[in-house]
């Protein structure tokens, strides 16, 4: 009898990864909800499309590798990425580029390297990234607050129902971005969705995601150094370069904060464990890096948000931060420098 490959983690007490999934996805909630009460539908059509491709393309894979299908579809993994993925995606992205998001995640960003534990880029935003880079119009094309029955929304994902005027707008970093001459209380005053903190609804969407988040940290399901270390380092890079309020403003440290993927990233993406740093100095780095070049990119970049690229920029130099950030053996000094004539 063949007997199953079965990779780190190993835990006594049942299946702690399955747990672990769980508990993600019940964080995901909030943000759910608040994307759901803004937008209509849209997102729970996304989540079960996206989820139903998720674990399609991972069953498929399973069998051509003679895997146990049923094993390790169970520990929820690729519900998680499905989620996190389509939480990503704007409400109402059609279907063709759901599949093409999720698709790429799992075989590309997962399967390729092996599976659960082996993955050396986050593959949520391998998919983010890859349509974000194909379909830019599309990825930037957010609607504006609606309520919109199942019916209706599952006719515009499916591409049988024409979008009416007005209904997609764009985000508020993509109106800031834009913005040549306008001050910001006339953006304020043209745009609706560029009130608040980065915007009304999306300031909400952030605020859901940062409860969520926080439940994880009371959870201890992963340590806080890697969210803080981002939203730091996003924060300090917007004050430093806060010019006020003028035409030529970038933006203030809370715009930024409850912004975008913001919220989203710093608490479900940087905070993977597989793709990211290992000791907490490093995940300090790691989290600092994403958010230093997540400022970077929206500022000066050709990209409204660069959650996906910072992210996957910083899994390339997951190793390297490693190796500089190992902590010190226990009950060993530190290797002094150089060397005496004679040794």
């Amino acid at each position: 009898m063949a007997l199953p490959r079965i990779t780190s983690p190993h835990a006594k007490g049942g299946n702690r990864t399955q747990g672990v999934m769980l508990q993600v996805l019940l964080a995901t909630l909030p943000g759910v909800l608040a994307l759901t009460w803004l937008y209509g539908f849209g997102t729970l059509i996304n989540l079960l499309w996206a989820s139903a491709v998720a674990l399609g393309c991972e069953a498929a894979v399973l069998a051509a590798r003679r895997r146990p299908i049923q094993f390790f579809l169970k520990d929820g993994s690729a519900l998680v990425t499905a989620v996190l993925l389509a939480l990503a995606l704007p409400p109402y992205a059609p279907w063709w580029l759901t599949l093409i998001a999720t698709g790429f995640a799992i075989l590309f960003g997962k399967q390729l390297y092996g599976g659960l534990g082996q993955n050396p880029f986050n593959p949520a935003m391998i998919g983010y990234a890859v349509v974000l880079i194909s379909f830019p119009l599309v990825m930037t094309s957010w609607p504006a607050p609606h309520s919109v029955g199942l019916l209706e929304a599952l006719q515009r994902i499916l591409g049988l129902a024409s979008l009416p005027d007005g209904w997609s707008q764009a985000t508020a970093l993509d109106v800031l971005k834009t913005n040549q001459s306008l001050t910001l209380e006339e953006l304020r005053a043209r745009y609706p969705g560029f009130g608040g903190a980065g915007g009304q609804a999306v300031g909400w969407v952030n605020l859901a995601f940062l409860a969520g988040g926080l439940y994880l940290l009371y959870k201890r399901l992963f340590s806080w150094h890697a969210p803080v270390g981002m939203l730091a380092a996003l924060a300090l890079m917007s004050l430093v370069f806060w010019n006020g309020s003028g035409s030529d403003s970038n933006g203030s440290p809370l715009f930024h904060l409850f912004s975008g993927a913001t919220m989203l990233g710093a608490f479900f993406i940087v905070t993977d464990p597989v793709s990211g740093a290992t000791s907490n100095r490093g995940r300090l780095i790691f989290g600092a890096g994403v958010g230093i070049i997540v400022y970077i990119i929206r500022t000066w970049g050709g990209y409204p948000d660069g959650m996906a690229f910072g992210v996957l920029l910083m899994n390339l130099a997951a190793p390297t931060i490693d190796y500089y950030s190992r902590p010190r053996t226990y009950g060993h000094r530190k290797a002094e420098r150089g060397f005496k004539i004679g040794e």
